[in-house]
């Protein structure tokens, strides 16, 4: 698909989220405003009146990154059981709430952050919230559930050991932070899993859910008002403060190296990654376009272009950048034939150093910021999506006018600063590749 088509359906695209009809700029569609509640909770809020519907995303800092050793995989089994009974209501009757009020509530774990969203209409506003708080503060972890939840995680896990691109990934990790927690399997082990106990999840509640580190966005038919006294009927009880959740900064392990993971499969699983950036690093935006133009551009980057539509190598190919709060990466994957294994990283790592030596060109340049400045209202699909953008704003300290000036920004970036970010972090020697297969000509070095 040419730059020009793409350009024209996004022209003619009208973003409908929950009732929400968005501008082709959402600067002029979309009012952030910052509500502080008498407690001292804070959000962000976008007001919706089209639709009797309310969305909330939170965060709390601090994820599964700091589980403690032996317990891998405790954030993401929390937040797997937070909603299976909390207060007098058990599982049954927790869930059954939720179903009868067509109320979503829903808890996630990544590596840096705890979270969850919440989703109701209007009229059953009291209900979802006062679910919310429940859950947050008076979780039961029964036995039932527990071991419910605990026997499907074990099923994904012993279902991991026989994905390739999920042997990959852990593999991946490992060698790029060896000595720090991001190397650590987020979703856990089979023996860590088993050894969670209810006082562990209890202990997780009690250190991590707090006032002092928590995010709130969110978006509907509620006035500031009415939010600010639901912020502080739901969020005012907790602790006031969480354990500590900042990891020590971190650059990972860069080695130039290639494993490869025998496991007998048609088609190789191939991710490689090497040194990135922070999000508050000043070259991020620089680094974000040249990023979009070498692998993150779907059909128009030239990864695409050079190994699947050129040759086709592959089956899918890409990169992005991974800014972690500690760490940042450029990471990148694909999938082939195990006999073009060879032949793919040949075209990949040629890639790599061409860019890094001669940077874009100021077509390509104006064609990526054309793109990303008119995609920009496809991120506002839904106020779920909303709402957690709201989160994220927070989270990396973007300000509440991130939103109007997000596209001037990218606008800002020049061919300099592009090509300077290339040079730097495009370095072919660091590039690590993790083979899952039985790839053809390939071996692992070091």
């Amino acid at each position: 698909m040419t730059l020009i088509r793409r350009f024209l359906l996004l022209s003619i695209f009208t973003v409908v989220t929950g009732g929400l009809f968005m501008a082709s700029n959402p600067a002029y569609a979309i009012k952030v405003e910052t509500v502080v509640s008498p407690g001292g909770i804070s959000a962000l809020l976008v007001r919706d009146t089209s639709n009797p519907i309310i969305t909330v995303s939170f965060a709390f800092r601090g994820g599964s990154a700091l589980d403690p050793l032996g317990k891998e995989g405790l954030a993401n089994m929390v937040s797997s059981l937070i909603d299976e009974g909390a207060g007098a209501l058990d599982s049954k009757t927790f869930q059954q709430t939720l179903e009868d009020q067509a109320i979503r509530l829903s808890f996630n774990s990544s590596r840096d952050t705890f979270g969850g969203q919440l989703q109701t209409l209007v009229k059953n506003k009291k209900t979802a919230f006062n679910l919310l708080q429940l859950s947050l503060q008076k979780p039961r972890f029964d036995t039932e559930p527990v071991e419910r939840i605990r026997a499907q995680i074990l099923v994904g896990l012993k279902r991991d050991k026989e994905n390739p691109r999920a042997i990959a990934s852990r593999k991946m990790f490992e060698t790029l932070y060896p000595d720090h927690p991001y190397g650590r399997p987020s979703g856990g082990t089979i023996d860590s899993v088993r050894a969670i106990t209810i006082a562990d999840m209890k202990a997780f509640m009690n250190r991590r859910i707090s006032r002092n580190n928590l995010i709130v966005g969110v978006v509907g038919d509620i006035s500031k008002e009415d939010l600010a006294a639901l912020l502080d009927k739901t969020f005012t009880d907790l602790p006031e403060k969480s354990a500590a959740w900042q990891l020590p900064d971190t650059q990972p392990v860069v080695p130039g190296r290639t494993v490869v993971i025998d496991k007998a499969v048609p088609q190789s699983a191939i991710l490689f990654a090497e040194k990135g950036l922070k999000r508050e690093d000043p070259d991020y935006y620089a680094a974000f376009v040249m990023n979009h133009i070498f692998g993150a551009g779907s059909f128009t980057s030239r990864l695409y272009g050079e190994i699947r539509e050129k040759r086709g190598l592959v089956y899918s190919v890409g990169t992005s950048l991974y800014p972690f709060d500690a760490s940042g990466l450029i990471f990148g994957s694909a999938g082939t034939a195990n006999a073009r294994v060879n032949e793919t990283l040949h075209v990949l790592k040629t890639e790599w150093q061409k860019m890094a030596a001669n940077g874009v060109s100021e077509t390509e340049l104006t064609d990526a910021k054309t793109y990303l400045t008119g995609s920009f209202p496809l991120r506002f699909s839904s106020s779920g999506r909303i709402a957690s953008i709201l989160v994220g704003m927070q989270l990396s300290n973007l300000g509440v006018d991130y939103l109007e000036k997000r596209n001037a920004i990218i606008n800002d970036v020049s061919l300099k600063d592009v090509n300077r970010v290339a040079s730097k972090l495009l370095i072919f020697n660091n590039l690590v590749t993790v083979i899952v297969g039985q790839p053809k000509g390939v071996s692992s070095t070091n």
